[in-house]
């Protein structure tokens, strides 16, 4: 479950709890200061939609399945059967969260606990090796954060120590490593012989992945709240756009380093405490021709690619990378809501409700639920939850299709490749479906 509901509650009581003796009644009528729900607005309709023929994909190797964080309709069939099961490290506990999604590369599929250990593991589940990264002189889970790319035959790796890491696929042995100025705030992004990063200073990085050699360095506005475990860069032709915990998207051109566009995934939502964190939790998707990200403080903005204009912006904010098919954006809310989008204007065309709180009557309502994903997968739209449940959408019209049940508690978004679905559970467990 998301505790960060809860976090925010507990900050306001100790604000509360200092105000002086004196109470002081005001007139006017009574607001509620955490809304149970906000309330739709969206007279929801079905509308057709056109997707391409569901491909069985051999690799998902970065955050969101590719460099650009797209990926057109990978097959998966209905129903899903538990085919096995593996154990990564750490999962999620008071102090550590799990900040990674798996990749599947090469035929091995590779994750990172929330200790900073790297595991690989064959097709079948049987583990092959793992590395630990805690640095020398640390202490083994003391930071969370960071995720891993694959490319050019290495895995790369970034982690709450503030380091980069590439390590070799088929032994898991430390290639290079590179020390950053503060924590990686997610994945790494590699093509062309070059890693991309951000990290929580506001500076998004350029490595050689052959050495570990900086190349060069783009600032974004700093920002002093941030979430464990943000955004990754993302692939847009000769550009490489960078997100930053402020919610600035910032655009470079690749082989020098040197700004192209700066644009930002501007508003929040005023009636609730905890948008005030503004960083962007859907990572920026290129595909089309358009950048889409969304914030934390519930907006989704569409921009071209090219200049970083945006296009519009609808508000609801992306919990995860978007899913772009079909002329639709789909995607979770902020207010634990699975959205489809049209990609042309923003306008919503169905909003559909995910179980929000873990308590069903209000007074106790003090812990949200978690949902990741969609992932639009032969034919349907995939929503893993950490109630334990996989949920399988209609992406025409909304309807909930099926449902599945996981071993526990899902902890990060799903990975689709091979025909197989891919899920990390908060006991830090990797799952395989088919």
């Amino acid at each position: 479950m998301n505790g960060l509901l809860k976090a925010f509650v507990a900050a306001g009581l100790v604000v509360l709890a200092g105000c002086g003796d004196e109470e002081i009644i005001l007139e006017g009528p009574r607001e509620a200061l955490r809304p149970s729900q906000d309330q739709p607005e969206t007279v929801n309709r079905t509308l057709p939609i056109s997707l391409p023929p569901a491909v069985a994909n051999a690799d998902w190797d970065h955050k969101g399945g590719s460099q650009t964080h797209a990926i057109r309709h990978p097959a998966l069939r209905q129903p899903l059967s538990l085919v096995w099961s593996a154990d990564i490290g750490a999962g999620n506990s008071r102090g550590q969260r799990l900040t990674a999604d798996p990749i599947v590369w090469s035929d091995r599929v590779f994750t990172l606990d929330s200790e900073a250990q790297v595991s690989a593991f064959d097709l079948s589940g049987s583990a092959l090796w793992t590395t630990d990264l805690t640095p020398p002189g640390e202490r083994r889970g003391e930071a969370s954060g960071g995720g891993i790319a694959a490319d050019g035959g290495r895995i790369f790796v970034t982690t709450g120590f503030g380091r980069v890491t590439a390590l070799d696929p088929a032994s898991g042995a430390v290639i290079w490593e590179q020390q950053l100025e503060a924590a990686a705030t997610g994945a790494p992004m590699a093509a062309d012989g070059v890693v991309y990063l951000t990290t929580r200073n506001a500076a998004g990085w350029a490595i050689d992945a052959a050495t570990g050699r900086i190349l060069w360095q783009v600032l974004g506005t700093p920002e002093e709240r941030s979430l464990v475990g943000g955004p990754s860069p993302a692939l847009s032709g000769e550009l490489v756009i960078f997100p930053f915990a402020s919610g600035q998207l910032v655009s470079a051109v690749r082989s020098t380093g040197g700004r192209a566009w700066i644009a930002s995934v501007a508003g929040q939502r005023a009636t609730r405490a905890f948008s005030r964190v503004r960083d962007l939790t859907g990572d920026p998707v290129v595909t089309g021709g358009r950048v889409y990200a969304g914030s934390h403080g519930g907006r989704t903005s569409a921009m071209d690619a090219a200049s970083g204009t945006v296009l519009w912006t609808a508000e609801a904010g992306a919990m995860s990378p978007v899913w772009v098919d079909g002329g639709s954006v789909f995607l979770v809310s902020d207010r634990n809501r699975l959205i489809r989008l049209d990609a042309e204007t923003g306008e919503t065309i169905w909003s559909v409700e995910l179980p929000f709180f873990a308590a069903d009557r209000e007074s106790r309502r003090k812990t949200a639920f978690a949902h990741y994903g969609p992932v639009l997968a032969g034919g349907r739209l995939v929503v893993l939850s950490d109630d334990g449940v996989i949920r399988n959408f209609d992406p025409a019209s909304g309807a909930l299709l099926s449902t599945d049940t996981l071993p526990d508690g899902a902890a990060r978004n799903p990975v689709v490749a091979g025909g197989v679905l891919y899920v990390v559970t908060e006991d830090g467990r990797l799952h395989a479906f088919r």
